[in-house]
């Protein structure tokens, strides 16, 4: 098949949401020819009417598409996308077609869709992100791509370097999927550590502020400490653009997967109880730098820039 670009197939994008409207919008400027699907007909009608495309209402017109990209929720979301809505997108794709799973979906379940696409000739590359809403426009994500085809990795090739900076070559089908969720479970537990630590500080007498002063240039700090805390959290923002569901989602994949290798994760599950009580608590849509509200009566934006000595938020 030849490679997808100005001159030849169009590309198939599904999901124009945050991230999605941005890494699809880097491909047509690059020059991809797109169709665009999104289960939200407004999303995709504004994303057609801002960068151009063909807007997919159905399966049929992504007939000719030699990769669909998918920037969805989960894996279940790409599973209803690629083999449930009206049919399916994959009954409209040719053999040799390449599926490029670019969300933070379930190893396991990728290995799953990859074996029931492969009767009909269609691969399957996993391609998760990392770098958040900025980089997601500027186009300097990291990927970690996954497969077993090195004809699919060059067919996708081209769009990764338009999407990203960074390239991970993580290994066989399901790989990257894996690498994301443990990457995830990492920045949720370093989330979590460092909030408690403000939390405790605060009811001390200490000012969150100058905690995370003296922390970022010291052995505790990490991203969440310099950025999420930092900037979101004392300013009171709580603009990071990342639903705290979707953090929640991607710890409970990394308990699962350790579950299902048979490695004692004790760490992992204190985590991913602790979001899914903050999940359970605000809600899907919640930006995820808002989590420490469901763990304690502590408003650490007031102590930041009110009261050193911490207020109780409402209970």
């Amino acid at each position: 098949m030849s490679a997808p670009g100005p001159a030849g197939a169009p590309v198939g994008f599904v999901g124009v949401g945050n991230m999605g409207k941005l890494m699809a919008a880097n491909l047509a400027a690059a020059g991809f020819a797109l169709v665009i699907r999104d289960s939200d007909p407004g999303a995709q009608a504004r994303f057609v009417a801002a960068h151009g495309g063909t807007p997919a209402d159905a399966p049929e017109a992504f007939a000719g598409v030699e990769v669909v990209v998918t920037m969805l929720p989960d894996g279940a979301a790409v599973r209803e996308a690629i083999l449930g809505w009206e049919g399916g997108i994959a009954a409209a794709l040719k053999p040799g077609a390449v599926v490029l799973d670019m969300s933070s979906s379930d190893p396991v379940g990728t290995q799953a869709l990859g074996a029931d696409l492969a009767p009909a000739g269609i691969r399957v590359v996993d391609a998760p992100v990392s770098g958040g809403i900025v980089r997601a426009g500027s186009g300097t994500l990291s990927l970690m791509v996954g497969g077993d085809d090195e004809d699919a990795f060059a067919l996708v090739a081209p769009l990764l370097a338009a999407m990203g900076e960074r390239i991970f070559r993580t290994g066989p089908l399901g790989s990257g999927h894996a690498m994301k969720a443990l990457n995830n479970f990492l920045g949720a537990s370093a989330y979590t550590t460092a909030a408690e630590a403000l939390a405790i500080g605060t009811r001390f007498g200490l000012d969150p502020a100058v905690m995370l002063d003296v922390i970022n240039t010291s052995t505790g700090r990490s991203f969440n400490t310099e950025v999420v805390l930092k900037q979101e959290v004392i300013t009171g923002r709580y603009a990071t653009g990342f639903a705290l569901g979707l953090l929640a989602k991607d710890v409970g994949i990394a308990a699962s997967l350790a579950e299902s290798v048979g490695v004692d994760a004790p760490a992992c599950e204190l985590v991913r109880g602790r979001w899914a009580q903050a999940l359970d608590g605000l809600g899907f849509a919640a930006d995820h730098s808002a989590a420490h509200r469901q763990w304690w009566p502590i408003d650490l934006t007031a102590a930041a820039t009110a009261d050193p000595a911490g207020d109780e938020a409402p209970g």
